[in-house]
């Protein structure tokens, strides 16, 4: 009889139910995705398929690509704002952003892209 009562309290393992109003699957990744970066994922893909080379991209590969983004510009920010420090001020100048460029190795490859 104990038994039997156990039997009853017992469920079965089911997945979460799906909502059938709800977004499709493929809506919904987009949506996590771009929970995880800052940047329109739209936006990124535009740009990147702008590049010839570029026929297709994942949406991983968008999300990526939009992350390193983020660590790029975070950083080239953090750097540029400690010159700002140093001239005692409290905005960012061009000035900023060409001594970034010239200390850090990192950003070698920027040298000469903001000469007029």
């Amino acid at each position: 009889m104990a038994d039997m009562e156990n039997q009853q309290n017992v469920q079965p393992f089911e997945e979460e139910p799906t909502d059938p109003d709800g977004p499709e699957p493929e809506t919904e990744e987009v949506e996590k995705t771009e929970r995880i970066v800052r940047f329109p994922i739209t936006r990124i893909k535009t740009i990147m398929k702008q590049d010839p080379d570029v026929n297709l991209a994942s949406q991983e590969a968008v999300a990526l690509i939009a992350k390193a983004t983020e660590f790029f510009i975070g950083a080239m920010a953090k750097e540029s704002y400690s010159f700002t420090l140093q001239g005692k001020r409290k905005t960012v100048q061009k000035k900023d952003i060409d001594n970034a460029i010239d200390v850090t190795d990192e950003f070698a490859f920027l040298e000469g892209t903001l000469d007029s």
